[in-house]
């Protein structure tokens, strides 16, 4: 349990940001950043470096003197990467133990631009809805295209579905897609993306921290649904607006690129997270209806002659990442 502590909601607010190798993102984020510190009473900004060795730490903290920001942003330097939710725990957990609370913790990408009142929105909307554990802002890119932040959960139908990735199957599963229509309100959700992300302080005392067993991938998913285990809800929240710069800090997913081989990771965490929350049989079924899914949809570009515009070697990986494969080598 948390110790007794006040809390000021209102006010207090701690912004989580985890730096690997990009220095000028990371800049260029506190610097969005400064006029919402002002509008937010004693916020305050944590940029924790995972152990990038590229003079990230230096690069930073030499434009936080230069723009006299040493008294609401600070630097983490970490000797090891653990990923995104070690990085952010890194920060986290000492508050946790400290004698005072923010009123609420926000963990925020590198590569994100945070736009006029995102933060205020952000920080209302949970004052004004105390049953609410987590929410997310809505993401655009640069040009102010909406991109999906409100997601349903995964599942053995949402997982057939990625793999098929074919329009009348996906009318019928609409209700299970991971990736929801954009909405245009406030609304509940199961998980929202982790670009943007404010979390109350008593959700990490139902829950525990982010688990650090997720490299990176998965972890708000699986962060999301044990707060809701708890009784915890999650909303969307669209006033928050945040220019999300996709792929930018993880160099997966960049639009308007060639897309590039997965990581291990990204499949590390996509099994942990379905053996985790639903058992080996459940992610084996999962792992089957995806792969079923895919080669189905690979024979048909074949016959329909469709550009094949997903990763490389992704059937190949995910087979040597599915259940059944490292079931056998574990």
């Amino acid at each position: 349990m948390l110790p007794q502590k006040s809390l000021d909601l209102t006010s207090s607010l701690l912004i989580v940001i985890v730096n690997y190798r990009t220095p000028q993102l990371t800049i260029d984020c506190l610097k969005s950043l400064y006029p919402e510190v002002q509008a937010i009473p004693r916020t305050q900004v944590i940029v924790v470096d995972n152990n990038s060795g590229d003079r990230s730490v230096e690069q930073i903290q030499e434009t936080i003197n230069i723009q006299g920001w040493n008294n609401w942003v600070s630097i983490l330097a970490s000797n090891h990467n653990g990923g995104f939710a070690f990085g952010n725990n890194l920060a986290i957990r000492p508050i946790l133990n400290s004698a005072s609370l923010p009123a609420y913790f926000l963990l925020l990408n590198p590569d994100t631009i945070v736009l006029s009142g995102a933060l205020t929105s952000l920080v209302t909307f949970m004052n004004e809805h105390p049953k609410v554990g987590i929410a997310g802002s809505r993401l655009e890119s640069n040009d102010g295209t909406i991109q999906p932040s409100a997601f349903r959960f995964h599942s053995i139908a949402s997982e057939f579905d990625r793999g098929l990735q074919l329009g009348i199957v996906t009318k019928l599963l609409s209700k299970w897609v991971v990736a929801r229509a954009i909405p245009t309100t406030q609304c509940q959700t199961d998980w929202v993306s982790g670009a943007s992300l404010i979390i109350r302080p008593e959700v990490f005392e139902s829950v525990g921290l982010m688990d650090e067993d997720y490299f990176m991938y998965y972890e708000e998913v699986d962060f999301c649904l044990q707060a809701k285990k708890m009784g915890w809800s999650c909303w969307y929240v669209p006033e928050s607006r945040v220019i999300h710069l996709v792929g930018q800090s993880s160099g997966v997913d960049q639009p308007n690129s060639t897309p590039k081989r997965l990581p291990q990771y990204w499949f590390d965490s996509r099994r942990r997270y379905f053996i985790k929350n639903h058992g080996w049989w459940y992610a084996a079924l999962a792992d089957f209806l995806w792969l079923f899914g895919f080669i189905s949809w690979k024979i048909r570009s074949v016959l329909q002659r469709k550009p094949d515009l997903h990763p490389p070697y992704l059937l190949k990986d995910f087979w040597q990442n599915s259940v059944f494969v490292t079931r056998l080598i574990n």
